[in-house]
């Protein structure tokens, strides 16, 4: 089986300029994970999950200083300045995953699920031609095996 047997065609998707409130409330009401944020024109710019929305509230861990001679090293300070931008975004744009790992439709179903445990992803859009023609989350696979079709 392929993974265009398994997804989700009638997807969800938002816009770059949602608003983070309104994101969250369409997240609840459709009672999904998350959303792939698209252009105009169906093209893929990146993925918003829950935890996206939850970042917002994480504690921020800042960058470790250490005293050399007579200067510092800092570590960690991209990673915080990416922290603080999510932290602070008020858009899908600001919070999404803009590299987000993608399917083809014609990727085998076991791979997928070998996705799921080894990088301990959830949600896949699936993609061909460069736009977005479905998702596969962890529950499509799940729905899969408890049919037998893998």
């Amino acid at each position: 089986m392929k993974v265009k047997d398994i997804m989700t065609r009638k997807v969800v998707t938002v816009k770059p300029g949602m608003k983070i409130p309104e994101l969250a409330r369409l997240l609840v009401r459709k009672n999904i994970s998350g959303a792939p944020v698209v252009d105009t024109k169906g093209k893929l710019l990146g993925l918003v999950l829950e935890e996206s929305l939850i970042f917002q509230d994480k504690k921020v861990h800042l960058p470790t200083v250490v005293a050399v001679l007579n200067g510092f090293l800092t570590f960690g300070e991209e990673k915080y300045e990416q922290e603080m931008n999510k932290i602070v975004a008020r858009t899908a744009e600001g919070i999404m995953d803009e590299n987000p790992l993608v399917l083809s439709p014609r990727v085998d179903i076991t791979d997928a699920a070998t996705l799921v445990v080894e990088k301990n992803i959830h949600y896949f859009p699936v993609v061909e031609a460069g736009k977005l023609v479905g998702v596969v989350t962890k529950r499509d696979i799940v729905k899969a095996i408890a049919k037998g079709k893998i």
